[in-house]
């Protein structure tokens, strides 16, 4: 079972995410356990206190750390967790930061509020982890996401393992369209090799659409993307603004 704890002053902000979805079918398949520790449980004043003026003035009030080390070294007492930090200036958390976290066992996320944790805090942990280039009230909304993202690559929690190889970013590259029912909504048609069955040829277009769309939303990932060869055809192609039929035709497909 993987554990995941997340140091807050808000648990109730967890609630829905760990009631709903595969994250809920997770938890009580008993594949993962998801600890919400309210920090003001481990203050030690009558008031619950858990933050404090600046050192030196400035504005904003930062998180003490009496409370969360005491939080710690509770959980200490029976493992030792992975500890992320919320930060904006921390590590950008990506697709292979998500497959890297999937690999621990347990992992703890301090949630930062209010102008940040004290330094000190940070004696403990082990990686600090920004989701992107933007400031949040809390990091709550940031383990939110970090869990998610991780969560559903561990074995058993989402039922289709071939959905998660199709995900944007598995494999560096964005995503390909996907259509349903009906097969014309309002003049719009599902693309005709999506209903031709031929499963060979759905494949290839499913790769030129992932390349094409990475070209023309997200280019600077094709340099990190491992390629293989046809892959690397398909995208001159592309570039070439020659098309798909052609594609098939001039490599016998």
């Amino acid at each position: 079972m993987k554990k995941f704890h997340v140091f807050t002053i808000f648990p109730q902000f967890f609630e829905g995410f760990i009631n709903t979805g595969i994250v809920s079918r997770a938890v009580k398949n008993g594949i993962i356990q998801i600890n919400t520790v309210n920090l003001r449980d481990y203050a030690t004043d009558k008031h619950r206190t858990v933050d404090d003026v600046v050192y030196g003035g400035g504005p904003g009030m930062l998180l003490k750390p009496e409370p969360i080390f005491r939080a710690y070294e509770e959980i200490l007492k029976n493992s030792k967790p992975y500890v992320l930090i919320t930060e904006p200036w921390g590590r950008k958390f990506d697709q292979a930061f998500a497959q890297e976290l999937s690999q621990k066992d347990e992992i703890l996320i301090i949630c930062g509020r209010y102008e940040g944790v004290d330094e000190r805090v940070k004696s403990i942990v082990d990686e600090e982890v920004s989701i992107g280039d933007f400031v949040l009230s809390g990091g709550e909304p940031a383990a939110l996401v970090i869990m998610d993202a991780v969560i559903r690559l561990i074995p058993g929690v989402v039922g289709d393992s071939d959905s998660l190889r199709a995900d944007s970013f598995s494999d560096g590259l964005l995503g390909y369209p996907n259509y349903t029912r009906p097969p014309v909504f309002k003049g719009m048609e599902v693309p005709e090799i999506l209903r031709s069955g031929n499963h060979k040829l759905i494949e290839i277009w499913r790769r030129w659409k992932q390349i094409e769309n990475t070209l023309k939303k997200r280019p600077e990932l094709l340099k990190q993307a491992k390629l293989s060869e046809t892959d690397r055809k398909i995208l001159q192609y592309i570039k070439e603004n020659r098309s798909f039929d052609d594609f098939l035709k001039d490599n016998n497909v």
